[in-house]
């Protein structure tokens, strides 16, 4: 006899699934009040030097508390599942489900919104990298004004400050300007520019001063005396010789025939004596006057003391030797003092701006140091009582279609704060009063102010803004390879010869490229840490730009014909978080 199974559904089933039930409920409920799964939730700064965030116990399934953190001068975004700020999290309703860690997205504050002023240059019909620069108006980084159809152009300034006005005089290159005749330029606050249009010092044919070379102004109780380089291919005994033009007033000169600084005989050369640069010692009552000349093939700094009146003349010998032994000249040299410490500097032929440091006025100097790159050239510094700075002028190219290089002689006049960091050594950073002008926020082609860039072999690139006639980019960024990155420049569409200013922390560089990285145009040194947080700010007017990583380095650029065409961030070889991204023009 076989007996089946009930599939009765009468009362007593019906009651024990009833009881099934309630034991399901009870256990349930006793599992959750005393049992229930717990996650740690951990809450990371994501910045250098942020404090410790207390770590949080959440149940299964809710939602953590949002840390009461504040960062000064930045507002939090939001939090993130990954350090690169590509996966976010919504902190007020994401249900945890796993221990995990949070990651904060910061962004500078500001205070301001974004505008659109409307006054951008229309790129779009101009066909040429000539016709993008005509059409660009240049203020901060000056140029001379044209003269009929010839574009001047401003070669190694000369700065003199006296009462709240920076005298600049330089060599003037083309235009109505006579082999380098030395021509002004005042400001008050290295924006607006005050353009003379007559020679300060001309060039005379047949002369001494057939060509004008560098020099300097000084004040020696209260008569103005302009030292510069007379300069002949002639037939006279010396081909370089310091000449002299006195003034009333700075803004005027004459030429004094009649006095003239010739080679000492043991220079034993009597070609390349030049850029006398002058201070004036009121206590002594002696003016030093340094130049530049080679002896026995080598670059050297010569020493002069000159008494008041200019008649005694003192040969005190050389103060520098250019220990690179690379350079037949130490162009456009100048002494000078902050705090405790004294500096030297000078150009080197198709090099770059140098100093060296000393105890004492006119050394025995340190090892030199490069500043900058080779498009930042001739510069010199001059000093109002509060800031110094560097006056020097941006290298160009007189035919801008090339990709080729940067390299001729002159060009727009580019003005850096000179800061003195904490060990002594010096970095260059934006006026303040250029970097303060660019005040019109702009839309970034971004949509948030952050952006992750992760590339292999290949370049990765991601727009970011449109390059307008003037601009300023800032923002910050840290990366975690070993490959380049930086921002690229769209040259006429094609990437091959996309134009890129690139962080390459392997090499220890900040660079120029041409035709997308395999024309190396210049390059300065920095040292960077992979992991660590740093700033950039980056200034363009016209085709010349600088680009700053705040407080380490500076590199002057020269991008022609990259005018409304977009600016991208890019890597190569690395993982790179820009954050904080900003761009503002002039209103």
């Amino acid at each position: 006899m076989s007996v089946k199974p009930s599939t009765s559904s009468g009362p007593l089933s019906v009651k024990m699934r009833s009881f099934c039930l309630a034991l399901c409920l009870l256990a349930g409920a006793s599992l959750c009040s005393c049992g229930a799964p717990e996650h740690t939730v951990h809450f990371d700064g994501n910045y250098s030097g942020c404090a410790a965030i207390p770590d949080q116990t959440v149940p299964a399934r809710q939602p953590a508390a949002a840390p009461d953190i504040t960062r000064e001068g930045y507002v939090l975004l939001g939090w993130y599942q990954d350090a690169n700020l590509t996966e976010p999290w919504d902190i007020e309703g994401g249900k945890v489900k796993k221990d995990m860690t949070l990651y904060a997205a910061w962004d500078r504050d500001t205070g301001d919104e974004i505008t659109e002023p409307g006054n951008d240059v229309d790129f779009s019909a101009l066909e040429s990298p000539e016709q993008m620069e005509a059409a660009c108006m240049y203020q901060a980084y000056f140029r001379p004004e044209k003269d009929g159809d010839s574009q001047p152009y401003v070669g190694d300034p000369m700065p003199f400050y006296e009462d709240g006005t920076y005298y600049i005089y330089y060599l003037k290159e083309q235009g109505d300007s006579r082999r380098h005749s030395l021509y002004l330029v005042t400001t008050t606050d290295f924006v607006t520019y005050t353009e003379y249009d007559d020679p300060v010092v001309e060039s005379t044919p047949a002369a001494q001063d057939d060509w004008i070379g560098t020099g300097s102004v000084v004040n020696v109780e209260g008569t103005y005396y302009l030292f510069y380089t007379g300069h002949t291919d002639g037939p006279m005994e010396y081909k370089e010789k310091v000449m002299l033009a006195r003034g009333d007033s700075p803004l005027a000169f004459e030429k004094v025939a009649d006095w003239e600084l010739v080679p000492p005989e043991e220079i034993g050369q009597k070609r390349d004596f030049r850029d006398p640069q002058a201070y004036y010692d009121p206590e002594a009552g002696t003016v030093t006057l340094t130049v530049t000349a080679a002896q026995d093939g080598v670059a050297r700094i010569q020493k002069f003391t000159l008494s008041a009146d200019l008649q005694q003349v003192t040969y005190d010998g050389i103060i520098l030797t250019d220990p690179t032994e690379s350079f037949w000249n130490l162009e456009c040299s100048d002494t000078f003092r902050i705090s405790d410490t004294w500096y030297i500097t000078w150009s080197g032929q198709d090099d770059t701006l140098w100093y060296a440091r000393s105890a004492a006025p006119y050394g025995p100097y340190d090892e030199p140091v490069r500043v900058d790159g080779k498009l930042f050239y001739a510069a010199k510094h001059v000093e109002d009582g509060t800031n110094a700075y560097m006056v020097g002028w941006a290298r160009r190219q007189e035919t801008m279609s090339s990709t080729a290089g940067v390299t001729d002689w002159a060009g727009n006049l580019v003005v850096q704060k000179l800061v003195q960091r904490p060990d002594g050594t010096l970095v260059l950073a934006p006026v303040d009063a250029v970097a303060d002008g660019f005040t019109a926020r702009r839309a970034l082609l971004t949509e948030a102010p952050h952006l992750y860039i992760k590339a292999g072999e290949e370049r990765t690139y991601a727009d970011v803004c449109t390059c307008q006639e003037a601009f300023k980019l800032s923002g910050a960024f840290r990366y975690t390879g070993e490959g380049a990155f930086g921002l690229s420049f769209d040259f006429n569409g094609e990437a091959a010869f996309n134009k890129s200013i690139t962080v390459d922390p392997a090499a220890g560089m900040l660079q120029l490229w041409f035709n997308e990285g395999s024309t190396l145009i210049t390059e300065t040194a920095v040292d960077l840490q992979p992991g660590e947080d740093y700033t950039f700010t980056y200034i363009q007017e016209g085709s010349v730009g600088v680009f700053y990583i705040d407080g380490l380095a500076s590199l002057t650029v020269r991008l022609y014909g990259v005018g409304g065409k977009p600016v991208r961030l890019y890597a190569q070889n690395n993982g790179v978080l820009f954050t904080s991204l900003r761009q503002y023009t002039r209103t």
